[in-house]
């Protein structure tokens, strides 16, 4: 029902505002992305690099300009606007900035949400058909397929009039996330590092829209 907003997801409209807007990124950072940091004696050489109108990755001849930090770094989980937050869509922030300097970083971050309209009435939902709300303390850490397969397991061994089965099902989500605390820390299946953030789950039953139709 949704797509996850990230410095990767968002990259190109990202680049596009420095791009647009040199003066927001105070002349420390460069819009490029590199697949690593440019080091000072790669001037003159060629590296992959990717702009606001690119997908794919090209070569340019490192300059001067390359060498200050890139406005997205790091992969995946870990990367980051201005080598700051993790996300670039939310509420507030305005005088969140870099971190020992004056580059605002609310700019760069939207309030725009992504709306996606399911219509209940439409469906015949049972009382396993359920939709999951829940924090980054969940999602950094479990998938999507984990999440459903797990929730597909754990509710039909709860009684189908327990009004509890679907905060059961949310504990049970949270746990998952959080894992076993063991000698290297908190982890989860297959060794994994477990949730340290907050993990707030709703598990919210569709079988009432039923009602709608």
């Amino acid at each position: 029902m949704s797509s996850e907003f990230t410095p990767e997801t968002e990259r190109q409209r990202l680049q596009y505002l420095a791009f647009m807007q040199p003066h927001l990124l105070g002349n420390e950072f460069t819009h490029l992305e590199f697949p690593r940091r440019v080091q000072r004696k790669e001037l003159g050489k060629k590296m992959l690099y990717r702009d606001f109108n690119m997908t794919g990755w090209a070569y340019k001849t490192i300059e001067d300009e390359d060498l200050k930090f890139p406005l997205i770094y790091g992969e995946g989980k870990k990367a980051r606007v201005m080598a700051t937050i993790g996300v670039t869509r939310g509420l507030g922030d305005h005088d969140l900035k870099v971190h020992d300097s004056n580059i605002y970083i609310k700019p760069f971050l939207s309030s725009a949400p992504e709306v996606r309209i399911y219509d209940l009435s439409k469906y015949d939902h049972g009382a396993d058909d359920v939709l999951i709300l829940a924090t980054d303390g969940l999602w950094d850490v479990l998938s999507n397929e984990e999440v459903a397969e797990a929730i597909t397991q754990f509710l039909p061994n709860c009684d189908p009039d327990d009004p509890h089965r679907y905060t059961l099902a949310a504990q049970d989500l949270v746990m998952r996330a959080r894992g076993v605390l063991k000698d290297r820390g908190w982890r989860i299946s297959n060794d994994r590092l477990g949730s340290g953030d907050d993990i707030s789950v709703y598990v919210i039953p569709l079988i009432h829209g039923n009602k709608l139709s």
